[in-house]
């Protein structure tokens, strides 16, 4: 039997027609806003030891140029990390572990998540806890040095998009 192939899914996101609910940005109201999206995955390849997340504004200027996630996951919390298979937070632009809602200048940008499963830990130095590294807008631990860090270790790769 042929082995499935990775896949990412959010529910709220594919109930909105693929757009980012409001309260997974800035612009939400008082307690339900700046939440991540609860993420599910599944078809994880024979072999995986860890997984990686990356969460970018492909439509965002670059600034140098031109198991699951529930609603609301945080690392950052002692017991969450457990909970959660020993999931960590890199940190993020605003240079905070975690998730920050997107407030693009403009509607129309395009929310990426990419999910990479590793044959291998990553281990990206003292700013980034390592060990099934979840990265959320990778700030002082860069996207380049991530990519860098799991290239010749992806065993599989999903991607979801949604639209702010």
């Amino acid at each position: 039997m042929a082995q499935e192939s990775l896949r990412l899914v959010s529910h709220p996101i594919a109930a909105h027609d693929g757009r980012l609910p409001r309260h997974y940005t800035l612009e939400g109201q008082g307690a339900k806003k700046d939440i991540s999206p609860p993420l599910e995955w599944y078809g994880v390849p024979d072999g995986t030891r860890s997984l990686a997340l990356v969460v970018q504004d492909i439509d965002a200027p670059d600034p140098e140029g031109p198991i699951g996630l529930p609603e609301g996951f945080s690392g950052k919390e002692s017991t969450a990390g457990r909970k959660f298979g020993g999931i960590q937070e890199s940190v993020n632009d605003w240079k905070q572990p975690g998730w920050r809602g997107h407030i693009p200048t403009s509607r129309g940008h395009h929310i990426q998540l990419k999910l990479y499963a590793l044959d291998d830990e990553v281990h990206l130095g003292n700013k980034a806890r390592h060990h099934r590294v979840a990265t959320f807008e990778l700030g002082l631990v860069t996207k380049d040095k991530l990519m860098e860090a799991i290239e010749g270790h992806v065993l599989g790769e999903a991607e979801l998009t949604a639209v702010f």
